[in-house]
């Protein structure tokens, strides 16, 4: 093979792959790789949440919630909202809006209507197992669109946010919140060896499964930086984009507008 056609294979060869934590994958294998993830861990997915962030994933959300301000009789999509964490947190604080929980992963799904809140707003949710990459709905449809933890698993980012884009009305605001990175540099260090160490452990005594948390917290170092994961965002389209830090940068709240 001549070294022209080698760099060329070598190119599509990189276009073709990304990364599943610390592995490199075939981009049509990811998804059903994270799928897996989510499958095995479903059922213990919210006791995992507690205990590996000592219970401040519940501020982040309540903060991704203050900053979005929820109104009544508005239209919100949560994408990668499997348990319905946020569509709860926001029927709570506008009780006659709709929100539509979109997870690819349908046991995530099937736990989050288990949960005491769903029967309290059967009337106001709708459950869809659906892509992020591949909308099933309208474009222009809904006042609002939420990720939490959830970007980050996601095969091609950037057509995830092309497609929140397209299915926002006119005015209508994203907000994603995802673990980020801590911009000093020492405790960034004490907290991988928290995340390395600590959680996986944790998975395999909650969950009976290591494997999985070795991979989510491998996939946050992955993840782009705040003011990178930013310029995405605002070449999709988005404008006045903006990000908040939380406990030090360990989760980031970024914020859009489809104008």
């Amino acid at each position: 093979m001549s070294l022209k056609l080698l760099e060329r294979y070598s190119m599509s060869s990189l276009r073709n792959t990304t990364h599943f934590g610390n592995k490199t994958v075939e981009k049509n294998q990811k998804s059903a790789l994270v799928k897996e993830v989510f499958t095995n861990v479903a059922n213990k997915y919210d006791i995992m949440n507690d205990a590996m962030s000592l219970g401040i994933h519940r501020i982040w959300k309540n903060a991704m919630l203050d900053w979005l301000s929820p109104r009544n009789n508005q239209r919100l999509l949560d994408v990668a909202g499997g348990t319905g964490d946020i569509a709860f947190r926001f029927l709570n604080r506008a009780p006659l809006s709709k929100v539509t929980v979109l997870d690819m992963t349908e046991s995530m799904l099937i736990e989050g209507q288990k949960r005491i809140e769903a029967q309290k707003y059967q009337n106001n949710l709708n459950w869809v197992c659906g892509d992020a990459m591949n909308l099933p709905f309208e474009g222009n449809s809904f006042d609002a669109y939420t990720i939490s933890f959830g970007i980050r698993n996601v095969t091609d980012i950037q057509k995830a946010l092309s497609e929140a884009y397209r299915v926002l009305k006119p005015g209508g605001r994203l907000l994603i919140l995802e673990f980020s990175q801590i911009p000093i540099s020492k405790l960034q260090k004490i907290y991988d060896l928290y995340s390395f160490k600590a959680i996986p452990k944790m998975g395999e005594l909650i969950v009976g499964d290591s494997d999985s948390y070795k991979y989510l917290v491998e996939s946050i170092r992955k993840f782009p930086k705040q003011d990178e994961f930013l310029k995405m965002i605002e070449t999709t389209g988005f404008e006045n984009v903006k990000y908040r830090n939380l406990s030090l940068g360990i989760a980031a709240l970024h914020s859009g507008w489809k104008v």
